[in-house]
């Protein structure tokens, strides 16, 4: 099992002056294992707040967050959860296999069991032939593949992603979205990324849950059922994305 319900969560942050700030108000909803779900908003909508909480990184000041059907505060098995930041945070001085393998030096794994997972994670995205290039040396898409990579080297059944893609030009993100879409299929993952591009919440997600601000709260969680893979220039995606935004633009905050 891989799924992640978010029961009514509410999020408070002390603010210099004394007073708090209210950042989530009540954020419900379900991810279904195996399941691509969307936190999409504008900036400022708390997605990110809400994804550090489901990742256990931040407590909830309300509300619960169960992994598959056991409360964050009790699970256990952090290891089968992995991160994907916005930015590649890449090690300069390590190579791509040698950023790779990072994530497994808390196993306590031999260093060649380890080399040979990484390689073989980079092969799975597409870098068969660079696992001793460093950072510096590969374009943009490429440290995201890498950073990809690490995120799935620990073979994790939950992924989650903070705007991954943001800083890539429309060809390779759309590269990645391919990418995310197989590797999410072949790992049969479940995974939840934040975004406020609209059209990459169409193309990749089974569902999208929409934020509000301010405070974030839910607008509409909406189930996509167009079929993979998800042409942006179609028509009907073009739909859903005018939808999508139209819902962005007034939907009222769901009770919880």
């Amino acid at each position: 099992m891989n799924t992640v319900e978010v029961k009514c969560v509410s999020k408070w942050f002390d603010r210099r002056d004394g007073d708090q700030l209210e950042v989530l108000r009540k954020i419900d909803f379900d991810v279904p294992s195996q399941a691509i779900v969307a936190l999409l908003g504008a900036s400022g909508c708390g997605k990110s707040t809400l994804l550090n909480i489901i990742a256990g990184l931040i407590k909830p000041d309300r509300g619960a967050i169960l992994l598959d059907g056991v409360s964050s505060a009790d699970f256990r098995n952090w290891r089968s959860m992995t991160y994907m930041f916005q930015e590649d945070r890449l090690l300069p001085w390590r190579t791509a296999a040698q950023n790779v393998a990072f994530g497994l030096e808390a196993e306590s794994l031999p260093q060649a069991e380890r080399r040979r997972r990484a390689c073989e994670t980079l092969s799975l995205v597409g870098l068969e032939g660079f696992e001793d290039v460093y950072p510096h040396e590969l374009s943009g898409g490429m440290r995201s593949r890498v950073a990809l990579a690490r995120s799935l080297v620990t073979e994790p059944t939950i992924l989650l992603m903070d705007e991954p893609f943001s800083k890539l030009d429309p060809s390779i993100r759309a590269q990645m979205h391919a990418e995310v879409l197989r590797l999410a299929a072949l790992r049969k993952m479940t995974v939840i990324f934040v975004t406020h591009d609209v059209e990459e919440a169409i193309v990749l997600a089974d569902y999208v849950v929409v934020l509000h601000p301010r405070p974030g709260r839910v607008g509409e969680t909406r189930r996509i059922e167009l079929p993979y893979p998800r042409d942006p220039l179609s028509a009907d995606v073009a739909e859903e994305v005018r939808n999508l935004r139209l819902s962005l633009a007034g939907a009222r905050p769901v009770p919880c």
